[in-house]
């Protein structure tokens, strides 16, 4: 729920506390990664500290980082308590998913995982549509201050039902090895959020981001072949299915927020429309992901290679229809797509998960559960710094070659049906003519962004085939 309302007050909060749109998009990746870089431990603080203490804390102190969210007066403050906020609350989920998983039998993981996901998908639901609300009743601030109230009864579950199956113990830490992970990580995310406003490589600091990633990916190798024991275990990818299933939900990852994240913007800055709607067709994703699970509960039984295949078609096919929206969308253009893409999101979860873990030992669900997710967050956020990058760009490409065009020369400046009511020979019908070209090639960017949504769909299908199911 905290993803998919941030989305919904995008462009609200990029005119409040004015910035960019790369810049307000750090609202949504700096959580993300963030995320990303506190997963990996979730195992070793549940060893350290046990269940039920890790997810009371955590509960706690994510809704008092969503509090200080609604709370903050600039840009800068509300990125630095959006980090809060997903490295909080990264534990929560790999500590579900392992709960879960533990609980039932692997007959029974298949309905299991998709109830749970049931579970995670209400958010996506309730969130956009009741934020989209506040935020246009009232301002941005109240879709974080609506999520203290649901942390508030999560505690309250947390505290009733979550019991310890054995004590903490004193497990040693890799800190050498997170800590180089962790560098590789923020420095690759603040590369891709600062490439496009810096200049890329002709600029000094992200050549320096470059290297300090690369270098930490590096060490982070050699010292995790090395170690006695490692922050992450290297033996977790000799197992074929998991090391597949880390590429596939990375790819997986990359798809799931993208076009959350690219929408708000582009229906409001382009088409006009107000947060409510925006919100309403955002839970189309929410829906269509819940839709996707159901299925699932029945369909798991299925070859997953053959599920895996049809939810990476969906979202191509979503990512067609959204590359071919023109400037003016009705709402039912928008609301089917994305109630497409959660759909192929809810198929695709359930195998993609099955396989990562059907031949994985129990001794190392925990630990693979913790990768799994950071590498999902990771690719979600790289994908969705690289989609606004390339939508910048393309507007900026896009702008240029339409300035090429107008000219008062052309047959067409004379041509009143083309004009409309634009006087090419005043001050205020060139400013018009402008903001309209602002308008058309900001769209521009925006498809260009959906069509490498769909080349990052279809690019991972090959990896499917790669899958050994157990007969």
């Amino acid at each position: 729920m905290t993803v998919t309302i941030a989305n919904v007050s995008l462009p609200q909060m990029q005119g409040a506390l004015s910035a960019s749109p790369d810049q307000i998009a750090w609202v949504v990746t700096s959580n993300i990664v963030a995320t990303a870089v506190m997963t990996p431990l979730a195992g070793w603080l549940t060893s350290r500290f046990g269940r039920r203490l890790l997810c009371n804390a955590c509960v706690f102190g994510f809704g008092l980082a969503s509090l200080g969210c609604g709370l903050a007066d600039s840009l800068e403050e509300l990125v630095v308590f959006r980090m809060l906020q997903g490295a909080i609350g990264a534990p929560l989920v790999p500590l579900s998913q392992a709960i879960v998983l533990d609980t039932y039998a692997k007959r029974h993981h298949g309905v299991a995982i998709a109830l749970f996901g049931v579970g995670s998908v209400l958010g996506p639901v309730v969130g956009p549509v009741l934020g989209g609300w506040l935020a246009e009743t009232y301002n941005w601030r109240w879709v974080f201050f609506m999520i203290v109230p649901f942390a508030a009864l999560a505690l309250v579950g947390s505290l009733a039902f979550i019991r310890d199956r054995e004590a903490g113990s004193k497990l040693r830490l890799d800190w050498l090895g997170f800590l180089l992970l962790a560098a590789a990580l923020a420095s690759t995310q603040l590369m891709l959020d600062r490439g496009e406003r810096a200049g890329w490589f002709d600029s000094a600091e992200i050549i320096a981001w470059a290297a300090i990633a690369g270098l930490a990916l590096y060490m982070f190798i050699v010292h995790s072949a090395t170690a006695a024991r490692p922050f992450l275990d290297p033996r977790l990818l000799a197992d074929r299915n998991f090391s597949i299933g880390i590429l596939l939900v990375f790819v997986f990852g990359m798809l799931n927020f993208t076009p959350m994240t690219l929408l708000p913007p582009m229906l409001q800055g382009v088409s006009g429309y107000p947060d409510s709607v925006i919100g309403f067709v955002l839970s189309a994703r929410g829906l269509g992901t819940l839709l996707g699970f159901f299925l699932m509960i029945y369909a798991n039984r299925f070859d997953p290679r053959a599920m895996i295949l049809f939810g990476f078609l969906l979202q191509a096919v979503a990512g067609w229809q959204l590359a071919h929206l023109d400037v003016n969308p009705s709402t039912a253009d928008v609301f089917w797509p994305m109630a497409l893409q959660g759909f192929g999101v809810g198929v695709l979860w359930v195998p993609i998960t099955m396989v990562s873990f059907s031949t994985l030992g129990p001794e190392h669900v925990a630990e693979g559960s913790a990768v799994f997710h950071m590498v999902r967050n990771f690719g979600s956020s790289i994908h969705i710094s690289l989609s606004i990058a390339l939508a910048v760009h393309m507007t900026r490409t896009g702008y240029a070659e339409l300035a090429e065009r107008v000219t008062p020369y052309g047959a067409s400046a004379s041509m009143p049906w083309v004009t409309g009511a634009w006087n090419l020979e005043d001050s205020r019908g060139l400013a018009a003519l402008s903001r309209e070209m602002a308008r058309q090639a900001s769209m521009i960017g925006y498809l260009d962004a959906f069509v490498f949504f769909i080349a990052t769909s279809l690019a991972v299908l090959p990896l499917v085939l790669l899958i050994r199911v157990k007969r």
